[in-house]
């Protein structure tokens, strides 16, 4: 019987010593699986990031642009304009010799004029445009000659470059453009009817941040304007008020193009915007005499309607995607205002120094040239 009990013993000690083995075998292996699969664990790819989608902020250095283009087609007809019917050209004009000179006096019959100019614009946010700052930086030279009695004919070519930023949206823009203008005016007794018409040509740069580099493409920009304009010329002694009315209207376009580089560079149609505006108002001048020299102030103001204004729009493409983001323009109701001030040195020459401001709800700018003028 104790024979029989020992063994017994015996066996069931090897089976515990046995499974106790076999646990610790099959942990060994698991923890060995364990640490022969981690490295797996770590070479598993990331997760790819979205695409990129399109957003309507993603073109506003294009808004931008092709409203400069706007605007400075249209100071450039409206310094045409003052060239032909302003009031110290109309008195030249009427009283060549200036401060009581005889009216019968010759007019010299050609005339030259250099200007340099320099304009601040900033634009408020309108809809999904976050607005943005514009300084231009330009000069004029232009040709002038009577034809006739009463009648003149003038040419002028104005160089600019523009630069645009766009902080909020993280874009910046250059537009260089080259404008070509006519301008004429007919005198008959105080009335003067004067025209002036502009083609401008030029080519914008634009850069964008796409957080994955910049994204940035060139593409050509045009302007074409018209205007008309009437005024009344009235003097007592040295003093003088002219009343004005006038029509302008201007059109802006610029071509399709493709960014390159960048996370997402876009495809871009082209665009097209135009206006149409009346401008009622009035000049207000005297001019003084000293040492044979001739100093003419003047200040105007004139009351603004953008009676007709289409702002475009354009198309913009990211693969598949697409979207069609509209134009920025000017309030339709808004006011112009300026001064001037002009040193006759003696009948031919004279200096000149004019600011220019345009005031719109959504628009404020602030033009300052400086100008030479000699006749012959």
């Amino acid at each position: 019987m104790r024979c029989t009990l020992q063994l017994s013993g015996t066996r069931q000690a090897i089976g515990v010593g046995q499974i106790r083995r076999i646990m610790t075998t099959g942990a060994s292996a698991m923890v060995l699986g364990l640490m022969t699969a981690a490295p797996g664990f770590t070479q598993v790819a990331p997760p790819l990031p979205p695409p990129p989608t399109l957003s309507s902020t993603s073109t506003n250095y294009d808004q931008a642009a092709g409203n400069s283009a706007l605007n400075l087609g249209s100071n450039f007809l409206e310094r045409l304009g003052n060239q032909a019917s302003g009031g110290v050209n109309r008195a030249f004009r009427t009283n060549p010799g200036g401060g009581g000179a005889s009216a019968s006096t010759e007019d010299p019959s050609y005339r030259t004029w250099f200007e340099g100019y320099g304009i601040s614009v900033r634009t408020d946010a309108q809809g999904d445009f976050v607005g943005d700052k514009r300084k231009t930086f330009g000069g004029v030279a232009g040709f002038g000659a009577r034809l006739a009695p009463g009648v003149n004919l003038g040419f002028s070519i104005d160089q600019s470059r523009t630069d645009i930023d766009v902080p909020l949206a993280l874009q910046s823009a250059t537009l260089d453009l080259t404008q070509i203008g006519f301008n004429g005016s007919v005198d008959k007794g105080p009335w003067t009817w004067a025209f002036a018409v502009v083609h401008g040509f030029g080519k914008v740069h634009s850069s964008r941040d796409t957080g994955v580099g910049r994204a940035t493409a060139g593409y050509r920009a045009a302007v074409d304007g018209a205007l008309t304009e009437i005024s009344y010329y009235w003097t007592k002694d040295q003093m003088r008020i002219v009343p004005k009315g006038a029509l302008e209207y201007v059109r802006a376009t610029s071509a399709a193009f493709q960014e390159a580089g960048g996370l997402d560079p876009l495809n871009v149609g082209s665009a097209a915007l135009s206006r149409a505006r009346v401008m009622i108002g009035a000049e207000i001048g005297r001019y003084f005499i000293f040492d044979q020299r001739i100093l003419d102030l003047s200040a105007y103001g004139k009351f603004v309607d953008n009676f007709y204004q289409n702002l475009g729009s354009v198309q913009v493409s990211l693969g598949t995607q697409s979207i069609v983001v509209p134009g920025i323009g000017e309030s339709r109701y808004g006011m112009d205002a300026g001064a001037s001030a002009s040193l006759s040195l003696t009948n031919a020459a004279r200096l000149y120094v004019n600011y220019d401001g345009k005031f719109r709800n959504e628009l404020t700018s602030h033009q300052g040239t400086v100008g030479f003028e000699y006749r012959w």
